[in-house]
């Protein structure tokens, strides 16, 4: 039979973790809540995030500023009630298997983080504060915008309107806000401070390896806004045959390709600023890149090299499936997790390509010219895709990706170069040299 993998990515043994985010609003807590999540859900570490603005969305679905006044006093009573109910589904989750639990709020007192740590202390399971400071104003403003243009809190308002209100209700929390341990009195708590945008970074009492993991993915985000782009390499020769793998040159479409690029990204990025470029170290990502802008630095990552197909390089799927069938089948039958003779699984890749979204993570302007199965893996860590769906998803030749993540999701546009290419894309169970995906398959929004 073929072989097979199982279990999560990180093993992490009985860790159950509460991240208790705390900070002003437009620090960035929500985006730093679904980067976190994100990333663990991709490391198969079972993650959720609890917001308590969408629970107390509910009761008050766009409610004014002074809703958030301490002298408020059914705006507290409707606000508590909103963190009792997320404490409540959290735990809930923790008892059905859950592992890491996001909570993401102001948690700005000290009274509101003991109450979250007594509770999730009496049900052991360990709890660790991540607090984003930041008084750069012009940073602050850039998350202002970003909050009144995405939150629920504010759709369909004048921007103008949302942004006063907003600040006014900042300052409702600036009245009783207290960092971490101002006072000296919360030393024993385990946290980590994140201070403009990763300037400074406090770290206090982290306990184990999956707490160590967090922290250190959480030091090297980005809270500023940014795009990363991705694309496939141009047409490969080996693409038109309906083989996989292989370390082919590109086909005439394919350098056809790699000369419209440059336009592609250009009207992408909208400016000549320059992009660092990442491709992989075989040869039909890097005569892709050859004719971008002599100003891009360019770097060759073997992380980036396609998912290795074992005995099956260079074959087509018919030829797998009359020599392997048993693997064909296992393949359909759990594609994230089967690994090829000899070879890798969509599981392999995502642990080789850790280091690659760590560093992406902290660098800005990085274009990714890869494969198929890279791209998946890197697009499913951005749109927070399942391990079911993710090795099925259509990633077309001669087509530039720009992904921008924001605070309540990533931004998707793709960029085509109408020049024709053969589709790489196959159905389950097909044996097809070029197959399109049906167009409920589509999961991009094009320009």
């Amino acid at each position: 039979m073929a072989p097979r993998t199982n279990g999560i990515g990180v093993q992490v043994e009985n860790a159950r973790i509460c991240v208790v985010m705390v900070g002003l609003p437009a620090r960035g807590k929500s985006f730093i809540a679904q980067k976190a999540q994100r990333y663990l859900t991709w490391l198969s570490i079972p993650a959720a995030t609890f917001n308590v603005g969408n629970y107390r969305r509910t009761d008050a679905p766009q409610p004014p500023a002074d809703f958030f006044d301490t002298n408020n006093q059914e705006g507290e009573r409707k606000r508590r009630a909103a963190a009792e109910a997320a404490v409540a589904d959290m735990l809930r989750w923790f008892k059905k298997g859950g592992v890491v639990g996001i909570l993401d709020a102001t948690n700005s007192t000290k009274e509101r983080r003991k109450w979250v740590l007594d509770i999730m202390s009496q049900n052991n399971i360990e709890v660790i504060f991540v607090e984003s400071k930041c008084d750069d104003e012009n940073l602050i403003m850039m998350n202002i915008r970003d909050v009144k243009t995405t939150s629920p809190d504010y759709q369909g308002q004048d921007p103008e309107t949302a942004a006063l209100d907003f600040r006014n209700r900042i300052r409702n929390y600036e009245k009783v806000y207290k960092s971490l341990n101002e006072d000296g009195d919360e030393e024993d708590l385990t946290y980590l401070k994140i201070m403009n945008v990763g300037k400074q970074v406090i770290i206090n009492r982290i306990r184990d390896y999956l707490q160590s993991r967090i922290v250190y993915y959480l030091m090297n985000i980005h809270i500023r806004p940014r795009s990363v782009w991705l694309s496939r390499h141009g047409e490969s020769m080996l693409n038109l045959e309906g083989r996989i793998g292989g370390d082919a040159e590109l086909s005439q479409r394919g350098e056809e390709y790699a000369r419209k690029l440059p336009e592609l990204v250009l009207e992408s990025v909208g400016s000549d600023r320059p992009l660092t470029v990442w491709t992989s170290t075989l040869k039909r990502t890097i005569a892709t890149a050859r004719h971008l802008p002599k100003h891009y630095n360019q770097l060759q990552w073997k992380a980036l090299d396609e998912l290795d197909a074992g005995v099956c390089d260079g074959m087509t799927y018919q030829e797998i499936a009359d020599l392997y069938p048993d693997d064909f089948q296992a393949r359909d039958e759990d594609k994230y997790n089967y690994r090829y003779r000899g070879g890798e699984s969509y599981r392999d890749v995502v642990i080789r390509l850790e280091p690659i979204m760590m560093e992406l993570e902290r660098s800005e302007d990085i274009l990714i010219i890869s494969h198929q199965a890279v791209i998946r893996c890197i697009y499913a860590y951005f749109m927070q895709k399942s391990q079911e769906e993710s090795p099925w998803v259509p990633v077309p030749l001669h087509t530039l990706i720009k992904l921008t993540p924001r605070a309540y999701g990533t931004e998707v546009q793709t960029y085509k170069a109408n020049i024709q290419a053969v589709s790489t894309w196959r159905g389950k169970g097909s044996t097809a040299k070029h197959e399109d995906p049906s167009p409920e398959k589509s999961f991009f929004k094009t320009h």
